[in-house]
């Protein structure tokens, strides 16, 4: 028996317009590929991303495109061999010729598809032809739609054609995103020549309670004769790590095994230790001879989701907790990082996820109306200790149930859970994304008490059934380890019940559009999304402006920049929260990104802030998760993103990973007003208090700390106040926030100076009693900024240390949000908007800069 030979069919692809009788065959640009990127490398269309052009391409979405190439066959294929073409991705409408043999069709861009084309080859290595057509997703959508029409059709986002087509939702268009209706054979295609393979792979992860010892239950499932005489009757199992063995075992083809390992070297998410990554190879062999062999790469972990009632509060807890150890999940949610798939990357996926883990960031989120990713992604977060929600690919709207639809949304969900399963990053599924709460919101029929699954069909909220149903049942039977999730936001009397599940608390940005300061009072048990928009860096708008710098266009509310907005009443929004909170101006544009991108980040760092503080220790984890709408973008645009196109952190992305940090302190201010009777609204004592706390995210106990207040005045810089809180050394508890103090804010020279609370920046510093260091610092200024009269400083410095690894920051007065700049893009600061106050010295690590490195700074009230 000869072993499983797998030939690439990706040379000599060729594809041009089906339905366009001038078009002629052109070379495909790459392989895997689709028709915007090939017509892209032809100059056959502008590119989408520049200026308007995502207009001027909108025709190749509905046109039928065809893809063709010849192969050679792979010579005699004798006895039980057989021939099979497997498609791992068809984008999405696709008829697939053979020899002028139709061999598949298909309508879902995210099944693997698998062809036994023994028959159909030509014999003794003569050339084979294979062309694809895919038709419009788009119109054969809108077809759909009209054969269904008893359906209650609706979505937010794109336009119900999407509901009706199993391919990214994201390619409609959406309020961070272009509509560009791609297809093409967006995964790699393969001829596999073979008797036996094996033809599934994975394993049953089980972790003692002591964590001293796993079994590593292997399954194999087997294609072809491995039960005729002579087939391939072995399959031996084996595990190693770093190259050195460690276990294996021998087994008939077909049956499982169980392996014990002793003293494992478990997986943890980054920062609560190591991410070791056992390699497992299952081998089928035919006396002693390989036949077939595959390899993954898995974590022994011991994950579990805990909801359990809490301490003094209603509903339960929604916390993550691996290998006994609870995490706090402050991370981001996660888009398509292109809207052409095919050109991401593994190099571009890894960058991605170091982003997130370099900005201590433990959870990603894969949201619903994307895809499932590829394998690189999970892999960089198996690698750096990334934990992920993973959704299934539904998203914000009425989906429709009809019977071939449900067969092909039931083989989508095996197939990818298969893809999925090993990987030990992936710690939930979760059904869709904000479907409840669209049916919530047109009062679809939705009575949660009824668990009449058939029933749910008849209803005009059938999608249940996929959610509870079928996606359910595939992954109790394909990842039984794995917590499912009906949805996100799922839990509770409905999906905004802030005490049950998690929620997506959009009430900043949309919904009743409150203060980001009140985050405190929107808080969940888990926050699985919410977010405020930022403009991105000038380099990336000067990138997506047809004529760069000299652009006419180059200014905040021209209409191509505006265009490069796609949220629905994003100039009223992002207005009301910079006037709501700081002087800006619209000219010039490099300081009006620079106040979107403050307003952007002080929102952010408010809501991780205080949200962290109810994370208050066992029993007591009020709030368990905050995950950001959103780390990435698509394309170059003005959006929710925290890290633009370009991989270009915004100032948010370094208050978020301050806000993470192991060990932070926080600051909140409140006004409280007391009558001295029911009536007066002239006798009312006023005080302004600040309550601090402290946040310890690492596993030991910070022992043997003060926390010092310092205070100064903001017009003069003027030291006003500096004093611990404590007498007693202070105990930070591990793994939870703990309350320091609340007092006054220090007004010592209200009277005598008028330098009362409201032009008082208060600092509270964590710092080490036995010799001073500084562990933590936050700043708090009165609020609202625009109020403040802020001093321009006259001796910023932002000093570039003489080895080129450090910026040292400093002024004379207060300075809010001090923004390190510099031209040159190989130039990477660890850290950047920080708050600068009279008497220290803020150091930021800084990489790629060279002699001559000019770091320029940007400040609130600069302009």
């Amino acid at each position: 028996m000869e072993p499983r030979t797998v030939i690439p069919i990706d040379k000599n692809w060729e594809f041009k317009q089906a339905d366009a009788a001038h078009s002629k065959y052109l070379p495909v640009g790459q392989f895997p590929t689709n028709v915007h990127l090939d017509l892209l490398a032809h100059g056959r269309i502008p590119d989408p991303y520049v200026g308007k052009n995502e207009l001027d391409v909108q025709w190749v979405g509905e046109a039928v495109w065809v893809y063709r190439t010849t192969f050679a066959s792979p010579g005699a294929i004798g006895g039980s061999a057989k021939a099979v073409l497997a498609f791992d991705g068809l984008d999405t409408f696709a008829t697939v010729v053979l020899n002028g043999k139709t061999i598949l069709e298909t309508e879902n861009m995210f099944i693997p598809e698998r062809v036994d084309v023994t028959a159909d080859l030509k014999e003794d290595g003569g050339d084979n032809e294979l062309v694809i057509t895919f038709d419009s997703a788009y119109l054969r959508g809108w077809k759909l739609v009209e054969k269904f029409p008893d359906h209650k059709w609706g979505c937010w986002n794109g336009d119900s054609s999407r509901l009706a087509v199993r391919k990214s939702q994201y390619h409609w268009g959406w309020d961070w995103g272009p509509a560009l209706l791609t297809c093409g054979p967006w995964r790699p295609i393969n001829l596999e020549v073979f008797e036996s393979r094996i033809s599934d792979f994975w394993f049953d992860i089980d972790v003692d309670e002591s964590l001293k010892a796993a079994t590593i239950t292997t399954y194999a499932s087997t294609e072809g004769s491995v039960t005729t005489k002579g087939g391939a009757s072995k399959v031996r199992f084996d595990i190693s790590l770093n190259g050195t063995p460690v276990a294996g075992q021998v087994v008939e083809a077909g049956l499982s095994a169980a392996i014990a390992i002793a003293e494992p070297e478990l997986w943890y998410p980054v920062r609560y230790g190591k991410q070791p990554l056992y390699t497992v190879t299952a081998t089928l062999e035919e006396n002693g001879k390989v036949v077939d062999s595959v390899s993954k790469r898995i974590g022994i972990r011991k994950a579990e989701l805990v909801q359990t009632p809490l301490k003094g509060e209603p509903g339960t807890s929604f916390f993550f907790k691996v290998n006994g150890i609870p995490v706090f999940c402050g991370g981001s949610d996660w888009i398509p990082a292109d809207n052409f798939i095919p050109r991401i990357s593994k190099e571009r996926y890894y960058d991605w996820v170091k982003l997130v883990a370099d900005g201590n960031q433990v959870m990603i989120r894969v949201w619903g109306g994307g895809i499932y990713e590829e394998q690189a992604f999970y892999d960089a977060c198996d690698e750096l200790g990334i934990l992920v929600w993973q959704d299934f690919m539904f998203g914000c709207g009425n989906y429709p149930a009809w019977p071939e639809l449900l067969k092909s949304i039931k083989r989508e969900a095996e197939e990818n859970i298969k893809l999925l399963r090993h990987h030990p990053s992936i710690v939930i599924y979760a059904g869709n994304n904000e479907d409840y709460q669209y049916a919530e919101s047109v009062n679809l029929t939705w009575e949660q008490d009824n668990k009449d699954a058939e029933s749910w069909l008849k209803t005009d909220f059938p999608a249940r059934y996929i959610y509870e149903k079928i996606l359910a049942d595939a992954c109790k039977e394909l990842t039984p380890s794995v917590y499912y999730h009906p949805g996100s936001p799922w839990g509770g009397v409905d999906t905004h019940d802030p005490t049950v599940g998690d929620i997506h608390q959009w009430n900043v940005w949309h919904g009743t559009q409150e203060k980001y300061q009140n985050f405190d009072k929107l808080v969940g048990r888990f926050v699985s999304e919410f977010g405020m928009e930022a403009f991105p860096s000038v380099k990336t708008i000067d990138a997506f402006l047809p004529l760069g710098r000299d652009d006419p266009d180059r200014y905040p509310q021209s209409s191509t920049v505006d265009f490069h907005n796609k949220a629905d009443g994003h100039e009223r929004r992002i207005a009301l929260y910079l006037v709501e909170n700081m002087r800006y101006a619209p000219d010039p544009l490099e300081q009006f990104v620079y106040a979107t991108q403050l307003m952007q980040a002080e929102c952010l760092a408010s809501a991780y802030r205080l949200w962290k503080r109810q994370w208050k220790g066992p029993g007591r984890e009020y709030c368990a998760g905050a995950l950001v709408w959103q780390i990435n973008d698509c394309w170059p645009v003005t959006s929710w993103a925290i890290c633009d196109y370009y991989l270009r952190p915004k100032h948010a992305y370094f208050t978020v990973k301050r806000e993470m940090a192991p060990l932070s302190v926080g600051i909140t201010r409140r006004e409280h007003r007391h009558p001295r009777d029911k009536y007066t609204r002239v006798h009312v004592d006023v005080s302004t208090k600040i309550e601090i706390w402290g946040s310890n995210l690492g596993l030991e106990d910070l022992e043997d700390v003060d926390c010092v207040v310092t205070a100064w005045d903001v017009e003069t810089g003027r030291q006003t106040y500096s004093q611990p809180v404590n007498t007693d050394p202070l105990v930070l508890s591990r793994n939870q926030s703990t309350e320091i103090a609340t007092l006054d804010v220090p007004e010592p020279l209200k009277d005598s100076h008028g330098i009362d609370a409201a032009r008082t920046v208060v600092a509270a510093y964590v710092v080490r009693r036995a010799d001073g260091v500084q562990l933590a610092r936050y700043v708090n200024w009165p609020e609202p900024l625009k109020y403040l009269h802020l001093a321009r400083p006259k001796q910023l410095a932002a000093e570039l240390s003489k080895d080129l690894s450090e910026v040292r920051v400093s002024a004379e007065v207060p300075v809010k949000g001090v923004a390190l700049e510099c031209e040159d893009d190989d130039v990477k600061f660890a850290d950047n908007l920080v708050d600068i106050v009279p008497g220290e010295v803020v150091t930021i690590k800084v990489k790629g800069a060279k002699e001559g490195s000019v770091i320029a700074t940007r400040y609130l009230g600069m302009i």
